[in-house]
Parts: structure tokens; sequence; C-alpha cells
């Protein structure tokens, strides 16, 4: 997922848009498919595509005319919003109102689900041939789709640019220099470093209203997600992976043993130093529960506020550039006490390919009409030519430069549309890949990633392997899923307001073997079993 986040739609705009699709999806009429071609006789293929609010509709983008084209098919594009799409996806799996094809609308847990609603694109590989050259390049992200031996859905590839966490550690730089302190490397010199910037001015502007650090708030539905404070976790040697999957649960692996967060020591490490930061001011008082984490932030101009944070990267304070951006830098996770650095680990989200890949960008309804023309397309998508242009706009139109074989330069008007929030491109929406042997100059948003992600390098080497993260390809089965959700809606319910209040004042022994009988007696054990079949049967 990019740090670009789609823009919540809500009230009447939602609930229209919403009508919509459900209008939409109707008229694909795909529970009773025949077949469908325009006067002329040309194939006609319906697309549902789900947006970004930054993008202008697809049908309107001119590599989406040229694909059409190349195809030989009539294409009938139909869009949905990102929160419309949430609140309706189910709806039209119960319906079984699946439009011909399908980007980033169906991941491979609502298509095994729904088996029979969907073509298992295993059995058409010979159609194929840039999807098979796709997983025969990267093996990885055909297990990380495959159900049990079906294909019913294809992953995307923003290539090898993306093969970062999404995770990490910034601090300004400036301040650092100002007051003659070095980049800290533990927690007791983290703490000097925050508490210098409270009490000596270091933004020069005489008032006191640095945040030594920002933290991002708590969420009530699990225990942790994008930016989390918990996050602190990698400097007691556990691994996280807060881009996605199971470790937002608390899950984790060490040396092939799942486990869980909140039943360890180290989370409750993590917690007291939290507790702490609070109550000594060094984060904002109300940081738990705040919906101001980003405007802290980005606070324009060129003081800055905030001394250090978690996010995607140093674009957290500011456009690629600006006076804010220039003046932060990422750095390793300080280790905790009695934690060596050789023993620092750092989230592995990027390692495990949770940051380059996404597994929910082409899905085939089994009831397609024109099953070869919709074959077809597919494989036109996941061609070098379109893979490129739907991650970055049409190269006739100006916004990607072919520079030579294999390369390719993302050009100015590209980023001012991309500021102008027109996006001609679908960017990280794509159904496609981007192959190692291509080279993209001028995608800032990959080179800004990338570059953040250096300083984690020997972090990484220490994680050891797959022995202690969980792959992207670990998953469950429709039958777990169900139980460990229904396990977790009552389990985060009721311990996430104890987390949340152990992390502004901190544990006591009452608290913290309350938590541990709350864990035990809503069933986290059963959770751990399943997720540890599901990690032996993937990676043993």
């Amino acid at each position: 997922m990019d740090k670009g986040v789609s823009k919540v739609i809500t009230g009447v705009a939602a609930v229209g848009a919403a009508s919509m699709l459900l209008t939409a999806l109707a008229a694909c009429g795909q529970g009773t498919a025949t077949n469908k071609t325009t006067a002329d006789g040309k194939p006609i293929v319906t697309i549902l595509v789900v947006q970004n609010t930054n993008q202008i509709p697809i049908k309107d983008m001119t590599w989406a005319k040229d694909l059409e084209k190349e195809s030989g098919a009539k294409i009938e594009w139909k869009t949905v919003l990102d929160t419309a799409w949430g609140q309706q996806k189910n709806a039209s799996l119960a319906a079984n109102d699946i439009a011909d094809l399908n980007i980033r609308a169906y991941n491979p847990n609502d298509a095994a689900q729904n088996s029979a609603a969907f073509e298992d694109l295993n059995q058409d590989m010979d159609k194929l041939p840039n999807v098979a050259e796709f997983f025969k390049e990267q093996p990885v992200a055909k297990k990380f789709v495959e159900v049990d031996g079906k294909l019913y859905t294809l992953p995307s590839s923003r290539g090898k640019g993306f093969s970062a966490s999404g995770q990490h550690m910034m601090i300004n730089k400036q301040w650092l220099d100002k007051l003659g302190l070095d980049v800290p490397t533990t927690w007791d010199e983290l703490t000097k470093v925050l508490e210098a910037f409270k009490t000596q001015d270091p933004n020069g502007n005489g008032k006191a209203d640095e945040i030594p650090m920002n933290l991002s708030a708590l969420p009530t539905d699990t225990l942790a997600g994008w930016y989390s404070p918990f996050l602190f976790l990698n400097s007691t040697g556990i691994v996280t992976q807060y881009n996605g999957g199971p470790t937002q649960q608390g899950f984790y692996v060490k040396d092939g043993k799942v486990g869980n967060v909140m039943q360890t020591e180290q989370f409750r490490e993590v917690l007291d130093y939290l507790a702490m930061f609070t109550k000594e001011g060094l984060v904002p008082k109300d940081w738990v529960t705040s919906d101001k984490y980003d405007a802290r932030n980005q606070v324009g101009g060129d003081t800055a506020q905030v001394g250090a944070v978690f996010n995607w990267d140093t674009t957290a304070f500011g456009d690629a550039g600006s006076a804010l951006e220039q003046q932060y830098i990422s750095i390793p996770v300080p280790s905790a006490p009695g934690v060596s650095a050789d023993e620092t680990v750092w989230d592995a989200s990027g390692i495990a390919g949770a940051n380059e890949f996404e597994d929910y960008h082409m899905a085939m309804s089994s009831n397609a009409a024109n099953k070869d023309a919709a074959l077809k397309i597919i494989n036109l998508l996941y061609s070098e030519k379109y893979s490129l242009q739907q991650m970055y706009g049409s190269i006739t139109d100006g916004f990607l430069k072919k520079t030579g074989d294999h390369s390719y330069e993302v050009t100015e008007k590209a980023v001012e549309a991309n500021n102008a929030q027109k996006n001609e491109a679908l960017n990280d929406r794509l159904a496609g890949w981007i192959s190692d042997k291509v080279t993209v100059v001028g995608d800032r948003n990959a080179d800004s990633v990338s570059s953040v992600d250096e300083a984690y390098k020997q972090q990484y080497e220490n994680i050891g392997g797959e022995k202690n993260y969980f792959p992207i390809y670990v998953r469950l089965s429709a039958d777990d899923q169900t139980t460990v959700a229904n396990n977790n809606t009552a389990l985060f319910t009721t311990v996430m307001p104890l987390i949340a209040k152990m992390a502004q004042t901190g544990t006591t022994d009452d608290s913290w073997n309350n938590l541990q009988s709350q864990l035990e007696t809503l069933n986290l054990q059963q959770n751990i079993d399943i997720w540890q079949k599901a990690y032996d049967k993937a990676v043993k």
C-alpha cells in the first residue's frame, strides 16, 4: 500500500457512490451471462476498478483507451471509490454481481469463500504468458495468491523500488545539530534527546511548542497498524510487520514458533516506556486517542514542531524538497535496555514483500461472457508496456518517457498531475507488474522510501530470515479466518482499553495480570495455534 492513503468520503457522498456502484454491478448482469457484443461484432468486457479520489476516471486515461484498441474489445469501465466499495463488496458477492474483470476489488480470501463466482486462472495460463513470466521471476508473488492450488486473483508488483518497509523512524537532524547531540542508539539516549528537544528550544522560536516525539493513536479493533508506537518492539528483538497481516493483531514469529506480543515481557516494557514518555511530557498527552497526528507533523513553513516520529518517509513533514522535509533523516530504531545492537531488528514488511506486492489486483468472473477477450486484456495489462503506464501514466501524453530497453523516466508532467490530485494513472492500484529488469528514473516515492530504508540494512540482517517473520504467503483457511475474526472481535473490544490505559499510565502487577487473564479467557491461544498451523504449512 502506498503512503497516499485514499481520502475518505462520508455522508451523502458515500451513500451516493455506493448506490451508483450497485446500479453498475446490476447492469453487469454476470449472474446470467450471455454473449455480449457490439453492433459491429466486438466482444464487450466490463471492468470494475476501485479507484482513489486523486485519480481521474480510468475511462479518460489515454493508456486505457489504447488498451481497448489493442485488445480488439469494447471495454465498459465501471469505477467506484474505496470507501463505497468497502461498504458494498459483500453485497456484490452475495448477489453474485461480479464484473467480467475486477481491479483491486477482491482478495484471495474473498474469492476462496465464493469460489464458484471466480475464474481459476491457473487453468488459463497458456493465454497469460505475461503473468507466467511474472510468476517465474517472482515465485513469491504466486505463492501469495494461490489458495489450495487455485488462482482466483492475481497480485501486483510496483517493482524493486518498493521492496522496503512502509514503517520508518525519523528524527529532526537540524535539531540534533543545533543542540550538539548525536543520533540516539539506545532508549536511554533517545530519552535524553527527547528531553533536550522539550527544554532547549531547538526550533529557535522562543516558545515551548516543541513536541519531542509525535505518536500515532492506538486503534480500537486491533493491536497495531501503520506507524504504530509498538514499533518499539523491534528495539527488544521482536519483529513487527505493520504494513499489514497478523502482526497487526500482535502475532509474531521467533525461531519458527508463533506467539503473541501481548503475552511478552517485551510488550510490558514498551508499554512502560510509552507511559514514561507521556508522564514526562515527551509526547502529546492525548496521543492515544488524538486525530491530530498528521496535523502536528505538517505545520508548514520552516519552523518544525516535531522532533521524532514513526512514518512512511520524511515527506511526513512536507512535500519533497520543502523546508521542513529536509530537516529530517531516518534512523535505526534505538535498542532497548539489555538488548545489543546485534539483537535489535526492524519491521519486516519490506523484506516479506508486503510493500512491493498486493494480492487483490485482478479477479475474473467465472461467468465472463467473452472469456478469451477478457484473458487477452489481462495479459496486456500485465505487459511491461501497460504495467508501467498504469503505474505512472501514458507514454503518449508525456507522463512517462521511454529512454531505452526496459528503461523509463517519470516526467515533471506526471509529478504536477499528482500534486494537483488529478493522476492519469492507477499508481499503486495497477493490475500489472514491474520487472526487476526495468529501471525507472524520477519515481520520487520509490526513491524516497528506498532512501530512508537504507538506515535499517543491519537491523534487517539481524532478523535472521523467515524463521523470525511471517512471509506474505502465510494464509488462513476460510474456516480458520472465521474463527480468528470472531475471537478477535471480543478480544480487542475487551483488551484495547486496558492496553491504552497502560500505555498512558504504566503497568502494575495487577493491571498486567488482568490483561493476561483476559487474553487467556478470550481464546488468544486458539488464534496462536491457528497461525502456527498456517505458518508451518507455508514455510516448513
